[in-house]
C-alpha cells in the first residue's frame, strides 16, 4: 500500500477537531487511507444499503450501533446524517476525533457541511496519488512521461493485479455517470454529456467558451456551465484562475481548465499507447495539465488553500503557473522539452520584473535539472517534491 503524504495531517487533524472531513473524487484512496491511519475506529459504509437504511429511518439506533470513534464512508448518501453529529458534537465540544467523514463531494452536501459542521470539522482533500507518493515507493522512477500521461494517478491502477488504464478509466467513467450524475444532474441526454466531457479533454490547458461549445454539444451555455460547475465540484475538473498582476490591465480573466486525473483526460481523447500519447498534438497540454495538479497536490497535502494561478495578457505574455506562498509568488513555465532553452526564460523574467514580490522562477521540464540558466532554475519534474 502507498502511503499517502496527507496521512500527517489527518494524525494531527484527530486530536484537534471532533469531526474530520475527506473529501475527493471516487476511488483516490479516501477509504483506505482512513481505515489504514485509525484501524481502531469503528468502520461503516453508506453505500451498503441496508447501513444506509438504518442510518436514514434511526440515527440514534445507527449511532449506537457504530460507536465512537467511527469512520462514515460516502456520508453524502445519508446527508440527514449531519445534523445528527451536530447534535452530539454540541454535547461534548472538548473531545477530538471523533467522526471522521469521507464523501466524494457533491455541491448538496457542502452545503449541509457549512450548516451544520461549521466549526466542528476541519476538511481536507485527497487527490488520486502525487509523483511525490509513488516516487517514495521507488514506482517513479520506473515510468516514462508517456506512461504517467495515459496511466495517470489512481491508486487501484498501482495494484498488483490491476487493470489495464483502457479498461479502467472506461469502467470509471460509466460508474461516475451512472452512479453520480443521474442523482446531481437531469441529464436527457448521456451522449451529449459526453461529447462534452470529451470536448473538455481537448481544451485542457486552455481557456473554454461555453458558448462556442453549447453549439458542438447540442445545449445551452447555461446547461454546459451547471455541467461544468457538478463536474469541479466532484472533482473531475479543476479551473485554475488567473492572477491579476501589475503588469497589465489587459489580461485574461477567464480561468483555464484541466482534469484531476490526467489518465481520463488521455482516454477520453483515445490515447491507447505511450507511443500515441508521445505522438498526440495535445501531448503538451497534458504534461501541463499533470504539472499543474501535482503542484496542486503538494499544496492539499499540506493542508494549504491552493493559491495557484496562471496569468495571460491579451498581449500574449504568459506565466503558466503562479503560487503564493506568504505573500510571496512562484511563477512556472512548463515545457515538454528535454533541452533548455532562453526563450524559455522571457515570460518568467518579465514578471518577476513587474511584480516586486515574484521570486524564484522556474521552468518544469522533462530535461536535467540545473539551478541557474539564464536567470532561472530549470527543475525536471520528476525533481518537484518541494515549493
Amino acid at each position: 500500500m502507498i502511503r499517502r503524504d496527507i496521512s500527517n495531517q489527518l494524525i494531527e487533524l484527530v486530536n484537534q477537531v471532533p469531526v474530520i472531513t475527506i473529501i475527493g473524487p471516487r476511488q483516490s484512496g479516501k477509504t483506505t487511507l482512513v481505515k489504514s491511519t485509525f484501524p481502531e475506529y469503528s468502520y461503516v459504509n453508506l453505500e451498503d444499503p441496508v447501513s444506509r437504511m438504518l442510518a436514514t429511518e434511526d440515527y440514534r439506533g445507527f449511532l449506537h450501533t457504530y460507536k465512537e470513534p467511527v469512520i462514515i464512508d460516502e456520508v453524502q448518501r445519508v446527508p440527514e446524517l449531519l445534523s445528527a453529529i451536530q447534535v452530539m458534537v454540541d454535547e461534548d465540544r472538548g473531545k477530538n476525533g471523533r467522526f471522521i467523514l469521507t464523501e466524494s463531494h457533491q455541491p448538496r452536501l457542502q452545503k449541509g457541511i457549512a450548516q451544520s459542521l461549521a466549526g466542528r470539522t476541519s476538511i481536507l482533500t485527497l487527490l488520486p496519488l502525487s509523483m511525490n507518493e509513488l516516487s517514495e515507493e521507488g514506482l517513479l522512477e520506473k515510468l516514462s512521461t508517456d506512461k504517467l500521461l495515459l496511466r495517470g494517478f489512481m491508486p487501484e491502477l498501482y495494484r498488483e493485479g490491476s487493470r489495464e488504464p483502457i479498461v479502467y478509466y472506461r469502467d470509471y467513467l460509466n460508474t461516475y455517470v451512472e452512479k453520480d450524475l443521474r442523482e446531481m444532474l437531469e441529464i436527457k441526454s448521456l451522449d451529449k454529456f459526453l461529447r462534452f466531457l470529451t470536448l473538455l479533454a481537448g481544451r485542457v490547458g486552455q481557456v473554454i467558451n461555453l458558448s462556442a461549445m453549447s453549439g458542438e454539444v447540442g445545449v445551452s451555455s447555461t446547461t454546459l456551465s451547471e455541467w461544468l460547475s457538478v463536474l469541479e465540484a466532484s472533482y473531475v475538473v479543476y479551473r485554475l484562475k488567473p492572477y491579476f498582476s501589475n503588469i497589465t490591465k489587459q489580461q485574461i480573466k477567464s480561468p483555464k481548465i484541466y482534469f484531476t486525473e490526467i489518465g481520463l483526460a488521455s482516454y477520453l481523447l483515445g490515447i491507447e499507447t505511450e507511443n500515441q500519447a508521445n505522438r498526440d498534438p495535445l501531448r503538451g497540454n497534458l504534461f501541463e495539465n499533470l504539472i499543474v495538479l501535482e503542484i496542486l497536490k503538494l499544496r492539499l497535502n499540506q493542508n494549504q488553500d491552493p493559491n495557484i494561478y496562471y496569468m495571460r495578457t491579451a498581449k500574449g505574455v504568459e506565466v503558466d503557473l503562479i503560487v503564493k506562498k506568504e505573500e510571496k509568488l512562484y511563477p512556472f513555465e512548463i515545457k515538454t522539452s528535454m533541452t533548455p532553452n532562453k526563450s524559455f526564460s522571457r515570460h518568467l523574467l518579465s514578471f518577476v520584473q513587474a511584480e516586486e514580490n515574484a521570486l524564484k522562477p522556474r521552468i518544469i521540464y522533462t530535461g536535467q535539472s540545473y539551478p541557474q540558466i539564464s536567470g532561472v532554475e530549470y527543475v525536471n519534474y520528476k525533481d518537484l517534491k518541494t515549493l
